[in-house]
């Protein structure tokens, strides 16, 4: 390699934003691009393979090389003899996995930090996320850089992004290296494998109708093609040098495309272009949150045995609720930022893009679909897919009185056991005080029936409590003879464990705490 030669590296460089980054860096001609990647083997698309990016492989004006951040020699090598670093790698932001993001966006990211500052690499651009401000509860509008990061940060994707990125600006000046932090907003664009493909998913399982909150949340949509150009001109800022570079030089900066817009209205301008429903039925958030919180147990038990990523978990209540919207002021004084596609023109070349995904070009199925044979084609089927609306909406109201009488309330176990009981007998003598009528409706009792036991289970009932009682009492008799030691411990640590079972609640079997999760890294 020549002297002239310059050479810049982008980190995850086969990643959604990265790829439309390599495209313009090549079409810009302003350095030779190394992809660095996971992937032990780059494979392009028909469509990369004849445009700029296979050309530029063939020329050798862009090479690949697989690396994995958390090796810092694989880093070292990647980095080698390059003037600037694009650092865009990250995991699957949906995957709630706090060891695979710490173990990428933590220490991957000082692997790279080290690595520029061992091999004096000039630049270092980071990619990383405006939700690194956003707790999941409050709303933002119009915020800027000073907002702080959260206490409790929104998952654990977000809160080790934010963790790297406070790496990467405290390393600016470090032997001459020039660092700093983009923080895109909602990217989408041709290529996106999350927002788009996750909406299409869910229209086709029928629940692009539901709107989750009030629907008047407003948010920053970025598109990609300009969370790439943002990465340009932040790259020739810190290249500038003199004032310019000093003031760019060790900052954080949104990414948006200037143009907020409900997030539901932008939404429906997604489905509505590919031929689905729009949403229309509103869901109080509050009301998705106990299922949510289900669904998260059920992966975070079910995930490492192959169940797919779900979509339905408390983050992602949250980022569909809230307000988000970020003030780009600071990107445009200090980097010369603006975006270069406007959010008409990115939504009309998306929708071009995903053309194969078209309700239109879907073959009709016949007969019932996968997840309902699953489920086993029965009630639970039917209430679980919607093809009850009253059962489901029953399911979830009994779903959202429990969660917040049980859960919520940070009730233990004892006390939850009696308050059911208490609700139950209240429930009973209601019920059974109803008149059989109703504005026209038939009050189905509840036969006496449902309560009886036969003769013969009365009779095996009585015998199993005879002999649980005639049980105990042979331990209370050992016990008074104080001569079984091993017997005493016995009773002794069951009662020390009913105890502390006891004393649990609910609500700590569904919160995560990721500070402890830290400390414990």
């Amino acid at each position: 390699m020549s002297g002239e030669e310059r050479w810049c590296v982008v980190t995850g460089g086969r990643g959604f934003a990265a790829r439309h980054l390599v495209e313009m860096l090549i079409r810009y001609d302003m350095f030779l691009v190394r992809i660095a990647d996971l992937d032990p083997a780059i494979q392009l698309s028909a469509e990369e393979e004849s445009g700029a990016l296979g050309e530029a492989l063939k020329s050798g004006r862009a090479k690949y090389v697989s690396a994995d951040l958390r090796d810092k020699a694989q880093v070292l090598k990647a980095i080698e003899g390059a003037e600037v670093v694009f650092h865009t790698a990250a995991p699957n932001s949906s995957v709630n996995n706090f060891q695979l993001h710490y173990s990428v966006n933590v220490r991957g990211t000082k692997n790279v930090i080290d690595a520029c500052v061992e091999l004096k690499v000039k630049r270092l651009i980071y990619t990383s996320s405006a939700s690194v401000v956003f707790d999941g509860t409050h709303g933002i509008f119009n915020g800027d850089e000073s907002l702080p990061y959260p206490d409790k940060p929104l998952d654990s994707y977000t809160a080790t992004k934010s963790e790297g990125e406070a790496a990467i600006i405290k390393a600016n000046g470090a032997n001459g290296l020039r660092t700093c932090s983009l923080r895109p907003s909602s990217i989408f664009g041709p290529g996106d494998r999350l927002f788009v493909p996750s909406l299409v998913a869910a229209a086709r399982a029928g629940k692009s109708k539901f709107i989750i909150g009030d629907g008047n949340n407003i948010y920053d949509f970025t598109y990609v093609e300009n969370v790439a150009h943002a990465h340009i001109c932040a790259e020739r800022a810190l290249a500038s040098g003199g004032e310019v570079a000093e003031k760019a030089a060790g900052q954080a900066y949104f990414i948006t495309n200037m143009e907020p817009i409900k997030f539901w209205e932008f939404t429906s301008l997604v489905l509505g272009g590919l031929g689905y429903e729009r949403p229309r039925i509103k869901i109080p958030a509050f009301a998705m949150m106990p299922l949510a919180h289900v669904v998260e147990r059920t992966y975070e038990l079910l995930g490492p045995y192959g169940m797919k990523v779900p979509q339905l978990i408390p983050s992602r209540i949250q980022l569909l609720s809230c307000s988000r919207s970020f003030s780009c002021s600071k990107a445009k004084e200090r980097l010369g930022y603006t975006p270069i596609v406007s959010l008409e023109e990115g939504l009309k070349r998306t929708l071009e893009s995903f053309s194969h995904l078209r309700a239109g070009n879907q073959p009709k199925r016949e007969g019932p679909s996968k997840a309902h044979r699953y489920l086993g084609s029965g009630r639970v089927a039917d209430t679980l897919l919607w093809k009850d609306k009253r059962q489901t909406l029953m399911t979830l109201l009994i779903l959202i009185a429990i969660y917040y009488n049980f859960v919520a309330s940070q009730s233990t176990i004892i006390t939850a056991l009696s308050k059911l009981l208490l609700v139950v007998s209240i429930f009973l003598f209601v019920h059974g005080n109803l008149p059989e009528r109703i504005f026209g409706y038939t009050i189905e009792k509840i036969p006496m029936s449902y309560f009886h036991l036969s003769e013969d289970k009365s009779h095996q009932v009585a015998l199993s409590v005879a002999s649980s009682w005639n049980a105990s009492v042979n331990v209370l008799r050992s016990l008074c003879k104080g001569n079984d030691w091993m017997l005493f411990l016995k009773v002794v640590l069951l009662l020390l464990i009913l105890s502390f079972v006891g004393a649990i609640t609910f609500q700590s079997l569904f919160i995560i705490d990721y500070k402890e999760l830290m400390v414990r890294s």
